[in-house]
């Protein structure tokens, strides 16, 4: 069986696709193929996200924000994408699912980790769905 590959994608590719990815690579164990890219990619991650996800032991404090391209479009089975309107290229084929979250910039720590913990039960749901439990 080949490896699902997931494109988690949002306009800066500081925040929600950084949790996104990190969330689920961290629930997958390499069961899934994660990345993530921005539309429009800021700098550097929002150091909000970087803290919140490291209170879940997880580190993004070296991943980086990364430009979408239709290469890593196309090589994804599934396409997530939070807030970044039409700047995903469309692919017969494809799965499209549009994760409506609120974008963690500006936001306090408290609500961060409400975004975080939305992420995280919705990544869950889809890990499940890509990697259904033996029987």
């Amino acid at each position: 069986m080949n490896t699902p590959e997931v494109l988690f994608v949002c306009v800066h590719n500081a925040g929600r696709s950084q949790m996104a990815a990190a969330l689920l690579h961290h629930h997958a164990a390499g069961r899934v193929t994660v990345r993530s890219a921005g539309s429009a990619p800021a700098n550097e991650i929002n150091p909000a996200v970087v803290a919140v996800m490291a209170e879940l032991g997880i580190d993004v404090s070296r991943e980086f924000p990364e430009k979408l391209t239709t290469d890593a479009v196309e090589a994804a089975d599934v396409v997530i994408t939070m807030g970044c309107g039409d700047a995903c290229p469309i692919f017969p084929g494809k799965r499209y699912l549009d994760w409506q979250l609120d974008d963690p910039t500006g936001q306090t720590p408290e609500r961060i980790r409400l975004i975080r913990d939305d992420i995280d039960r919705r990544v869950r749901t889809l890990f499940a769905e890509l990697i259904p439990a033996l029987p």
